[in-house]
């Protein structure tokens, strides 16, 4: 029995659903406006995971162009029934506001890292959506109910309906089967029938601090659900000091050793020396929100967390062989393959040869300059999570630009509104220059006074990101061997979720290469290499 470290998955890879197949387990993770959508995980002892899949690859399946900050993807509920696999997503189209448009689909697979169809239409009630599979053969659909009008809070309860296959559509009346407790904000429902009760697994507190897994039963599947005794399930609230925070939206799997785990949503805050630790303010997660899990046991006909109802870092595995991946990435990358690694993603829509090309010099990442780093439509940026608190990642561009409207470089990325970019762009007097460009709650700044110029003998710049904990710099190299770091001290905090302005943001820092030409002449960029590696234990 191996022990397990927490967080299980790493960086931003929030809202785990665990389903297992056999003797195989796997995690769908959200991925918000980040494509292609959701990530699934493969493991075969619960400790040791693998990207293995991003099924929504095609803009038939996931067209987010648009779609507002921390929208797109939330949520997805992955199952295997039938010989097969069910993954069911919402694609939010509007985050602010009193309305949420998100539209509810259901995309299925013979296999986990196979071609996945295109969707069914489901509804558009509300988010959180997931497919619960009856013993009987019958499956219903349930989601958490939005409500805009005015004096209602906005999480009006847990909604069922039945979902026909054959007619690929709901059928039959839905019912609000459960409203939740008084903590409120309930959604991330999730169904399960275990012995002869159905659990009603939801979310509660909001996805933040105050967040925590409720869990309600019944003997009948329509309701009503009796709360857990000791609820909530897990959550972190109670503690401010432990190092796992955060601790909800759960999901519940058994074993084929016939033990029990629950995953679930969490967050590590970076440290926060020598200051009060406020109720409200228990600081920052750059990393995003991760997953973890935990060992549940049973009482009475409920489960409670092995340890208390506040997450461990620390856990017992199950009673299985461990099996160990190679790394699912390479550290260094150097673009001779025909397609991008799963680690890398783009914003909101694919880009297709005509933006990023491994084929139009081979051995090298090609990115034919689009929009700014502020635009909600078509960038070029191709980039991957932070994972750890401490790692370098670096890159070396070709880039020759005629224009200020002109910039390709190394980009640390929140959102639309909070990034900041090294980049090599131009300049009337200096020509090619180097340039630090800082965007923070939408406010920009150009601190470098000195511009760096960059020799006409110069092909390639070498760029790199050092993040350590707390901060980072970036620096460059003209040569690959004397590498010099601009004075700038940059804040790990300000890509972070607990940051953004008006909340309500879900996603987490990314490191990756742009290439922006608002003139229109879509200048190109040749990325050679990217390399992304951990400095230190976690």
């Amino acid at each position: 029995m191996a022990t397990i470290q927490n967080p299980i998955l790493t960086g931003f890879n929030p809202d785990p659903s665990i389903c297992r197949a056999g003797e195989d387990y796997y995690i769908a993770v959200s991925t918000f406006e980040w494509f292609p959508g959701v990530g699934i995980y493969h493991s075969k002892d619960l400790k040791n995971w693998r990207l293995i899949s991003r099924p929504l690859n095609r803009v038939s399946q996931l067209n987010m162009k648009g779609n507002p900050d921390s929208g797109g993807v939330w949520a997805p509920a992955l199952s295997y029934s039938d010989g097969m696999f069910w993954l069911i997503y919402t694609d939010v189209k509007v985050v602010d506001g009193a309305w949420k448009d998100c539209h509810n689909y259901l995309v299925t697979s013979d296999t986990i890292d196979g071609d996945w169809s295109d969707p069914v239409y489901l509804n558009s009630s509300g988010f959180d959506p997931s497919l619960f599979h009856d013993d009987d053969g019958r499956k219903y659909l349930i989601n958490m109910l939005w409500d805009s009008r005015a004096g209602h809070h906005d999480f009006y309860g847990i909604v069922l309906q039945e979902y026909s296959h054959e007619q690929k559509k709901l059928i039959n009346k839905e019912k609000v089967i459960f409203k939740g407790t008084d903590i409120k904000l309930t959604e991330a429902p999730h169904l399960y029938k275990f012995n002869h009760y159905y659990y009603l697994l939801t979310a509660e507190g909001g996805t933040r601090y105050e967040h925590q897994a409720t869990i309600a039963r019944s003997d009948n599947l329509w309701g009503p659900y009796e709360i857990h005794p000791e609820n909530p399930l897990i959550t972190s609230w109670p503690h401010p000091r432990i190092p796992l925070q955060k601790a909800g939206h759960a999901s519940i799997v058994k074993t084929h050793t016939n033990e029990w785990f629950l995953v679930h949503l969490t967050g590590r805050p970076l440290p926060k020396e020598d200051q009060p630790l406020l109720d409200q303010s228990r600081g920052y997660c750059p990393l995003g929100r991760e997953t973890a899990i935990q060992r549940l046991e049973w009482k009475g006909d409920w489960p409670y967390v092995v340890g208390g109802n506040s997450p461990s870092v620390e856990i017992e595995g199950p009673e299985i062989h461990e099996v160990q991946w190679d790394k699912d990435f390479d550290e260094k990358d150097d673009f001779n393959s025909s397609t991008l690694n799963h680690h890398f993603q783009s914003l909101r829509i694919p880009l297709g040869e005509n933006i990023a090309s491994l084929k139009d010099n081979p051995g090298h990442l090609r990115l034919y300059g689009r929009e700014s780093l502020t635009s909600k439509f078509t960038q070029a940026y191709i980039a991957r999570r932070w994972q750890h608190f401490n790692f370098t990642a670096e890159t070396k561009v070709s880039f020759n630009p005629e224009s200020f409207q002109q910039a390709a470089g190394l980009v640390n990325y929140y959102n639309t509104q909070n990034w900041t970019a090294f980049q090599v762009t131009w300049d009337e007097e200096k020509g090619r220059i180097l340039d630090l460009t800082i965007c923070d709650h939408f406010s920009f700044e150009q601190p470098l006074q000195d511009k760096i110029s960059i020799p006409d003998d110069v092909e390639y710049v070498y760029l790199r990101v050092n993040v350590k904990t707390n901060t980072y710099h970036y620096a460059y190299s003209l040569d690959g061997q004397e590498w010099a770091e601009v004075p700038v001290t940059l804040y790990s905090f300000k890509l972070s979720d607990d940051y953004i302005d008006g909340g309500g943001f879900f996603t987490g820092a990314f490191v990756g290469m742009q290439c922006q030409d608002t003139s229109g002449k879509n200048l190109h960029a040749d990325f050679d290499y990217f390399t992304y590696r951990e400095n230190t234990d976690r």
